[in-house]
C-alpha cells in the first residue's frame, strides 16, 4: 500500500515536471503579466504597510508574515497561496478552451484596488491594503487574458479572504461561538446524555466542582470553522459548476463546525464523568483528540456532495469562441496554422 502511493506522488510529480513547460510556453501575453506582476508587487512591498508598531517595515508582506507568526488561527495563511495554485493547475485543461485577450476595462478594477489600498495606507489598517493586493492580483489576470479568465479564476482567487490575518479581531467573531457552544454543549450533556453539568458563561463543570473547562477560543470553533470553510470552498469548486450548490457547501461549513466542536465538548465531559478529572484533562490535551472536531465536517461534507451530487446533471462544457487573439492551448497553434 506505501508503495502504491509512494508511486502515485511520484507519478503526479513527474506529470507536473512534464506538463508544466508545455502549459508555460502556451499561456498567451506571459511576458506582459509578469511585468505587470512584479511592479504590483514592489508598489506593496515599498509602500505596502504605514503601521510601525509592530514591526517597523513599509513592507506589507513582512507585516502579513509577522502577522502569522504571532497568531496560531492565522498561521494556514502561508499555505493559501499554493492551495490558490494548485487549484489553477488543477484546471488548466478547461484553460485551453478559453479565449484570451486584453481587456482595458479590467484597469477599473485595479483602479478599485489601488483606491482599497489608499484608504488602508491612510487608515494604517494593513488589512485592508492586503485585501486590496489579493484583488489587485485578480484584476490583472482580466486586465491582461480578458473577462472570461475573469470568470474562470473567480472561485480559486476567492479563497484569498481565507489569508488575511485577524489577530485580536477574531475575538468578535469566537466571543458568540464560545458563548453559543457552551449553552448548546450543556444543555445536550443535560437532556440527552443525563450528565448534570452547569454552563456559565463560557465556563462548564460539573455541581460539585470535579472538573471545569473552559470554552477557550480555540475551542470556540474559529481555527475549526477556518479549516472547514475552506475544505468546503474547495470542495464545492472542485465538484460543483453550479453557483447553487458552491454556496450550499459554503453555507453547510458553519453547522458542521459548530457539530464538530460539539463533539469534541461533549467526549470530554463524557471523559470526565466517567474516568475522572484527571482522565479529561489527559484526554483534553491529547494531539489525536484534538482532531475529532473534523471528523463529523468530513463526514457531512461527503454526504451533501453526494446529495448535491444526485441534483446536479453534469458539468456544462464551453465550447471555445472563435477568431480570438490568444487560448491557454493547442488551440492558439491551430489558428496559427489555418
Amino acid at each position: 500500500m506505501t508503495v502504491e502511493k509512494t508511486e502515485e506522488r511520484l507519478s503526479a510529480l513527474e506529470e507536473f515536471r512534464r506538463d508544466f513547460p508545455e502549459v508555460w510556453k502556451r499561456i498567451p501575453f506571459k511576458g506582459v503579466f509578469v511585468s505587470l506582476l512584479v511592479l504590483w508587487v514592489l508598489l506593496f512591498e515599498f509602500l505596502g504597510n504605514s503601521t510601525f508598531g509592530y514591526i517597523d517595515t513599509h513592507s506589507l508582506f513582512a507585516w502579513t508574515s509577522y502577522s502569522y507568526i504571532s497568531s496560531h488561527d492565522d498561521e494556514h495563511g502561508f499555505f493559501i497561496p499554493f492551495i490558490v495554485l494548485a487549484l489553477l493547475w488543477w484546471k488548466r485543461n478547461e484553460f485551453r478552451s478559453i479565449s484570451a485577450r486584453p481587456w482595458l476595462p479590467a484597469l477599473g478594477l485595479i483602479a478599485f484596488a489601488l483606491a482599497l489600498h489608499v484608504i488602508g495606507y491612510l487608515a494604517q489598517q494593513a488589512r485592508v491594503s492586503l485585501a486590496a493586493f489579493y484583488f489587485g492580483l485578480y484584476a490583472l489576470c482580466g486586465v491582461v487574458w480578458g473577462p472570461a479568465v475573469l470568470k474562470a479564476t473567480f472561485f480559486p482567487m476567492c479563497l484569498f479572504a481565507f489569508a488575511l490575518p485577524l489577530g485580536t479581531l477574531a475575538e468578535t467573531i469566537t466571543f458568540p461561538m464560545r458563548l453559543f457552544a457552551t449553552w448548546f454543549t450543556g444543555n445536550i450533556a443535560q437532556v440527552a446524555l443525563g450528565i448534570d453539568v452547569v454552563h456559565q458563561g463560557t465556563l462548564i463543570f460539573d455541581p460539585s466542582g470535579t472538573y471545569q473547562y473552559e470554552v477557550a477560543a480555540a475551542c470556540g470553533g474559529l481555527r475549526s470553522l477556518t479549516a472547514v470553510l475552506a475544505l468546503c470552498t474547495i470542495f464545492g469548486f472542485m465538484n460543483f459548476s453550479k453557483w447553487r450548490n458552491r454556496l450550499i457547501m459554503f453555507a453547510a461549513a458553519f453547522p458542521l463546525a459548530i457539530i464538530g466542536n460539539m463533539t469534541r465538548l461533549l467526549g470530554l465531559i463524557v471523559v470526565s464523568e466517567a474516568f475522572g478529572a484527571e482522565t479529561g484533562h489527559m484526554v483534553h490535551d491529547n494531539t489525536w483528540f484534538s482532531l475529532l472536531p473534523y471528523v463529523p465536517p468530513i463526514v457531512g461534507i461527503v454526504l451533501v456532495g453526494h446529495f448535491l451530487r444526485e441534483q446536479t446533471p453534469g458539468e456544462k462544457v464551453e465550447t471555445p469562441a472563435p477568431e480570438e487573439s490568444g487560448r491557454f492551448g493547442p488551440q492558439a497553434e491551430l489558428t496559427a496554422k489555418s
